[in-house]
């Protein structure tokens, strides 16, 4: 079969390192390759990006597994053509699996144009998906926070949320407690709230 993509490189990404195996030559020749190690620190992936442009490459294949090609892709994905493929669909070389074995075959299947392209979308949408979901996780844990309170106040016994039907909402913060009044919340009175107390 002849290759599509004359000039591809096929990294295999770890927690610690990254594999990438270049194949470069022509469709009908058999490609030379070139595999080299990389930390995952940014200045080390700033040199796997330097090195891919030095040696011409324009396509990058990667699986996407975890969260670990991440960090890669944000690094090449301004100069090269990524392919992020599902490691579901791509087979494993047969044998005995090594990351540079595994680069090898990234390298080869994306020579072949045979790796589907997941979705990516986007940086900005990457970056507003990150957002919502943070502050997703903030009001989640807001809320976990509000109902353990409330579980403690009927623990002790403080029955606030037989008094009123939303324990933290606006009227709420408005109410104060009154210790003379049996522990019975009366509303602010306007006087009071002109007065400073």
């Amino acid at each position: 079969m002849d290759a599509i993509v004359e000039r591809v490189c096929g990294v295999d990404v770890g927690q610690a390192t990254v594999v990438a195996t270049t194949l470069i030559g022509a469709a009908h020749e058999r490609a030379t390759k070139q595999t080299r190690t990389f930390r995952t620190v940014t200045k080390e992936l700033m040199e796997l990006r330097e090195w891919l442009l030095a040696n011409g490459v324009t396509h990058v294949a990667l699986e996407g597994t975890g969260i670990y090609w991440k960090p890669v892709h944000a690094v090449l994905e301004d100069a090269f053509e990524v392919i992020v493929g599902n490691a579901h669909h791509i087979k494993n070389v047969p044998g005995r699996k090594t990351d540079v074995k595994d680069s090898e075959w990234l390298a080869d299947l994306a020579r072949h144009g045979l790796i589907a392209k997941s979705f990516v979308p986007p940086k900005p949408l990457r970056q507003l998906r990150d957002l919502l979901r943070y502050r997703r996780k903030l009001v989640e844990g807001r809320t976990a926070e509000r109902n353990r309170l409330l579980k403690l106040l009927e623990t002790a016994n403080v029955k606030l949320a037989s008094v009123m039907s939303d324990v933290f909402g606006v009227s709420a913060r408005r109410r104060d407690g009154d210790p003379g009044d049996d522990g019975a919340i009366r509303e602010r009175t306007a006087a009071e709230k002109d007065g400073g107390s």
